[in-house]
């Protein structure tokens, strides 16, 4: 199968959609399909206002020719930013079928920087969607939440984590006094770390990411830690060494930093809304309350072998095999092979 995946979340970024993104093409290419990622860094772009390390493509000279070169079998759209809405028309323009996904939150994101409503930035958004074949969410949480906003033909698409990378085995001593309350992610407005930073909280706190909020919140928090942007074995290690990871979000679509601090072991403390509802198992893996302090309390006594053993269910190959069997052919002939039954054996993983 050859897929083409359109994105303006993309390396090097850091990011839960990118994260994910990309395990999705190392799996597909794994399997033998071929995967051509329309992405930011392909094109000239600009920084995003109030995010400047998050750039956006204002120039996409060419890329019709790119789609039409490549031919696909099947198109992802996975943002809704420049790329997203030139590849939507694209398809629209040719006739081709597609498949959309809502990874963010981008109207509370808004609403967090300007004092615009959301009843006036989610219908734009429900528009980008409305003609695709499928849109793909994260959780079953969210896809009742944008069910009620007016969204249609919604479809779960899990997330995973690598077990492999993610371990107990990564924890370290850590020269800080105990209990560790961790946080990781990107440090902006929308993460609520302010729920988190202004509890009065025995031990040590500690942010591990980057952010335009960073150093604001170094001089306001002289007392929390903040080792800055760490990833692949250095991140597991704060992982697996803090007591609680902690996730004060509102608005995160899914939160991919819960299930890797599970897999590390360590019980997750988050308020009740989309997201955590559907990551965590209350009172098993984490706590939720909205006495985000109570949470963290009633997490410290948590079983971390259970946490870890409620991650080894959570495997990316067959998060693939389920995106696989959301996507669907861009054109009638390709339909034509996906009623004979080409198409379905070729989204089969080997």
């Amino acid at each position: 199968m050859k897929l083409l995946l359109a994105t303006d979340a993309w390396q090097p970024q850091v990011n839960g959609v990118v994260r994910t993104l990309g395990k999705m093409v190392d799996g597909l290419r794994a399997m033998g399909h071929q995967v051509e990622v329309v992405a930011t860094g392909d094109y000239p772009s600009v920084p995003l206002p109030s995010y400047a390390e998050i750039e956006v493509s204002v120039w996409l000279r060419g890329l019709g020719e790119r789609i039409r070169a490549f031919d696909p079998d099947a198109v992802h759209i996975a943002t809704e930013g420049p790329i997203g809405l030139y590849v939507r028309r694209y398809c629209l323009r040719q006739g081709y079928t597609f498949t959309t996904s809502f990874h963010t939150r981008f109207p509370e994101y808004i609403r967090d920087r300007l004092p615009i409503p959301l009843s006036v930035t989610y219908p734009p958004i429900r528009r980008f969607h409305k003609p695709a074949f499928r849109t793909l969410v994260p959780t079953p949480a969210l896809k009742a939440d944008l069910e009620t906003r007016g969204f249609e033909h919604l479809e779960v698409w899990g997330r995973g984590v690598d077990t492999a990378m993610f371990t107990p085995d990564r924890r370290v001593p850590q020269d800080l006094p105990r209990p560790i309350h961790l946080n990781v992610g990107r440090i902006a407005p929308e993460k609520n770390l302010h729920a988190f930073l202004e509890l009065d909280l025995p031990g040590t706190r500690v942010v591990v990411g980057d952010g335009p909020r960073l150093a604001q919140l170094k001089k306001q928090y002289p007392d929390v830690v903040f080792p800055g942007f760490k990833h692949g074995t250095e991140l597991a290690a704060w992982y697996a060494s803090a007591d609680v990871f902690v996730f004060p979000s509102l608005t995160d679509t899914f939160g991919l930093v819960m299930l890797e601090s599970l897999a590390c072991g360590t019980p997750v403390a988050a308020f009740p809304v989309t997201g955590p509802l559907d990551v965590i198992d209350n009172g098993v893996t984490g706590i939720l309350d909205d006495d985000l302090g109570s949470a963290i309390a009633g997490a410290l006594d948590l079983d971390r072998d259970v946490c870890r053993n409620a991650a080894l269910s959570r495997d990316w190959a067959s998060i693939t095999h389920q995106f696989l069997q959301a996507l669907m052919p861009v054109n009638s002939d390709k339909a034509c092979a996906w009623r004979e039954g080409r198409w379905a054996s070729q989204v089969t993983p080997a």
